[in-house]
This record gives C-alpha cells, sequence and structure tokens, in this order.
C-alpha cells in the first residue's frame, strides 16, 4: 500500500459529494506498506457523524481485470465474510477512474494486524479462510491467480542476472520442480475456487473491543484481496501457513501455531488425500511466488512515495527450509 499517485482532498471532494452518499471529504492520507497500489484512508463526514473508507489507485491491475476482485468482495461480504465491502456510487457502479486509472472505495474493518500472532489468532484466520473457500463455491466469476507459474517463467529471467550462482541455482531447480509439480495428476485434483493468495498478517485485522490487550480479540477480516484469483485452495492455505507459523529464526515453521492454523481449517473443511500428498509441495510453491515478487520489486522497482521494498532473503531462507519438510 504504498503511494505512487498522490492525492490530496481538494483532488476528490467534488466527485464524492457528487457521486455518493457518505458526506463531505474531510482527510485523505496515504497508506505506507505494501508495493502495488495507491490506497489511502479516506475521512468524510455525514451528518455530524465521521466516516472513514479506503481508497485505492491501481497502478497495476487494468479496469478489464478489477471487477474479479470487487464483485468477489461483494459476494464474500454478502455471504457473512468480513472483508471490505465496495462501495456503490449514485449511479450503480464499484469501478471509477481517477487521475487516469482505475479507482475504488471500500469500507474499513475494524481493528489492528497482529504481526507476532498468539494461537489464538492462528486458529481465527484458519477458520476464517475456509469458511471464505467455501462461501467463494457459488461465485459465479474466475480469473486466474495473476501471479502463478505463468508469471514466474515470465519474471524470473528479468531477475536471474541480479542473481549469485547459489540463488540462480536455487531458483531454476525449483521452478523446474514446480513446472512437473503444477502438470501432475495429484495437483490436477486438487480443490480450487476464488482465493487470497496473500493472507499475510497485516492483511487480517482483530478488533480487540476496546481491552488494552489481546485477549478480547475477535477476527475483524481480510483485506487487500488484489492478488486474488481462481487457485488451488491448498495454495492460499500454503501462503497463510508461510507467514503466519513462522518460528522465531522466521524462516521454520513454529509447530504449534501450524497445529492451531490447520485444526482450525480442517474443522470447517478436511483436506482431500491429494491435498494431504501435495502440501510440502504446495509449501515450497507459496515460498517460490513470493521470493520471486520479492527479488522483482527489490531489483525492479518502481518509483514511489512511501515505498520500501521487502528483502528478498525472507522467502529464499523459507523456501530453503520448505525444501527439508
Amino acid at each position: 500500500m504504498a503511494v505512487f499517485t498522490p492525492i490530496e482532498p481538494s483532488d476528490i471532494s467534488d466527485w464524492i459529494a457528487t457521486d455518493f452518499e457518505i458526506g463531505q471529504v474531510t482527510d485523505v492520507r496515504g497508506i505506507q506498506g505494501g508495493i502495488e497500489n495507491s490506497n489511502f484512508f479516506l475521512d468524510t463526514e455525514l451528518d455530524g457523524k465521521a466516516q472513514q473508507f479506503v481508497l485505492t489507485i491501481f497502478e497495476r491491475l487494468s479496469a478489464a481485470q478489477l471487477p474479479y476482485y470487487l464483485e468477489l468482495m461483494c459476494h464474500l461480504a454478502d455471504k457473512g465474510i468480513p472483508v471490505p465491502k465496495p462501495l456503490v456510487d449514485k449511479h450503480g457502479q464499484i469501478l471509477f477512474s481517477l487521475k487516469g486509472k482505475p479507482a475504488a472505495i471500500v469500507s474499513k474493518l475494524p481493528g489492528l494486524s497482529r504481526l507476532e500472532p498468539q494461537l489464538k489468532h492462528c486458529a481465527m484466520v484458519g477458520e476464517m479462510l475456509a469458511k471464505m473457500h467455501l462461501a467463494g463455491t457459488d461465485f459465479i466469476h474466475t480469473q486466474e491467480n495473476l501471479r502463478s507459474l505463468s508469471w514466474w517463467q515470465h519474471t524470473i529471467p528479468q531477475i536471474l542476472p541480479h542473481l549469485s550462482d547459489t540463488q540462480k541455482t536455487l531458483l531454476t531447480k525449483e521452478l523446474a520442480a514446480q513446472e512437473h509439480f503444477f502438470s501432475s495428476a495429484n495437483y490436477a485434483q486438487l480443490p480450487q475456487g476464488a482465493s487470497h493468495c496473500d493472507l499475510f498478517r497485516d492483511n487480517v485485522l482483530f478488533d480487540s473491543k476496546g481491552a488494552s490487550d489481546t485477549s478480547q480479540d475477535v477476527l475483524g477480516g481480510f483485506f487487500d484481496f488484489y492478488f486474488a484469483g481462481t487457485d488451488k485452495w491448498l495454495f492460499d492455505l500454503a501462503v497463510t501457513a508461510n507467514d503466519w507459523c513462522l518460528a522465531d529464526n522466521k524462516q521454520d515453521f513454529n509447530p504449534t501455531h501450524l497445529n492451531a492454523l490447520m485444526e482450525a481449517y480442517q474443522s470447517v473443511r478436511p483436506l482431500t488425500k491429494q491435498e494431504q500428498q501435495s502440501w510440502p509441495l504446495m509449501l515450497r510453491a507459496a515460498a517460490l511466488r513470493f521470493w520471486i515478487s520479492r527479488l522483482w520489486d527489490f531489483y525492479l522497482p518502481r518509483d514511489a512515495q512511501m515505498l520500501t521494498p521487502h528483502d528478498p532473503r525472507h522467502f529464499e531462507n523459507m523456501l530453503i527450509s520448505r525444501k527439508t519438510l
């Protein structure tokens, strides 16, 4: 959630007042973190009541691709899954143009991220992720995960010149292993559907209900669906486990956190035999996907305000760890 396209209240005040029923703009502030889109907290006031939303200007996704993400959030919200819901303007639209780029406004979820999750946080996330997967089974739209195998194949040649020989070997051998896995009969049988594909700790909020500690935490919701796609649910679970269940060394698993996440997920949707067999390779696929992405952002960055690329070595080390499972 960096800022590539700065905006001021004066840029949007008339638009908001004319096309929405959320009152007058009182402030708009860039959100730090993330590296894909320009995101802002949008403050308004209606009948003396302060309200807050999230405004996103999309920097890479096209207007043709965006309805999938926005309509998926609408679908999940209507099914009772705690996700941001896109605002509909007076013309019945949820996708807009701002400064020549696609844009959307969504509701703001309550709570804060828990970057050092406890067992209960892992369990809440696992349970809700399974419920989200099942809630999406009747979502009528499909769109491939745009950061899956074909993107890896396209991107790796661009980043190889920046890597050491050891890194090149690790990356190319793992890509070959994943190409074989993705073409296997086991992979073809894995259940799939709408998936978040980026459910890191900073994309989940917990509401403490006013408590000064985390003892009263409830799940506030999942957000940032702009890497979502139709993918294997096991990949979505692997991405989540790789981030939520880390040991202190930030690369191996904390087994108690992993058990909490997996047991809660399977209490709602038990894994199939093929999923159980594919779990080690899918954990590697999830680590590889984000290592490639971090390398791409690190060595081929875009100009942006408030942008700090993440260290790629985190997922390099994680991939090495996952290969030992």
